[in-house]
């Protein structure tokens, strides 16, 4: 063999442990951004679970408020089937849990409108729990979107995307959850001065 079949041999051999390389960082990537949409999944069916109980507490107070809790119901029933269903992706499940969200601040609404609902520990420590489930949401949220974003980085940069379309690797989508309250502007009130 001459030199010139050494280095061209060379060069196979290093652009095959290139590309396996890159296939295997592909791997990690995609079952990090797996893993870590279970992670967020757990934290959707906490949130499902935690929802008929505090409807249930405050419709104790409220029962006449009967489509505020039917709007509930529905959009319950709706995130769970897509969060249980392997079919709905991410952004499928962000559109549901929007809705959700929604119709989560309906009873919370209703819920002011009774003092003595606000001031049972039953409906206190719920809504603490939910309060928290929802921290836990974002929080996992913001970490399976990172994911996400290095995941789909990888898939569109060259040379990595050449490995990505010969084996199959796809941009993931986003879990995007709208929160109305945080994107409302916020109502700034300008005294008048005070005449001394």
């Amino acid at each position: 063999m001459t030199t010139v079949s050494y280095v061209g041999l060379a060069v196979l051999v290093l652009l095959a442990l290139a590309v396996a390389i890159s296939y295997n960082r592909f791997v990690r990537q995609r079952n990090l951004v797996r893993e870590s949409w279970h992670q967020v999944d757990v934290e959707l069916q906490r949130r499902h679970d935690l929802i008929p109980n505090l409807v249930a507490t405050v419709r104790g107070y409220a029962a006449h408020e009967r489509a505020v809790f039917e709007q509930v119901t529905q959009a319950r029933t709706e995130a769970e089937r897509l969060r249980v269903s392997s079919a709905a992706g991410p952004a499928a499940q962000a559109v549901a849990e929007n809705r959700l969200g929604r119709a989560m601040t309906g009873v919370l609404a209703v819920a002011e409108a009774y003092p003595d609902l606000r001031a049972s520990e039953n409906f206190r420590a719920l809504q603490d729990q939910l309060a928290e489930t929802e921290d836990r949401i974002a929080a996992g949220r913001r970490f399976y979107n990172g994911n996400v974003r290095a995941l789909n980085t990888r898939v569109e940069a060259v040379p990595s995307n050449l490995v990505a379309k010969t084996f199959g690797f796809a941009r993931a989508e986003y879990f995007e959850i709208e929160d109305v309250a945080v994107r409302a502007p916020v109502p700034i009130e300008i005294a008048e001065p005070r005449e001394p």
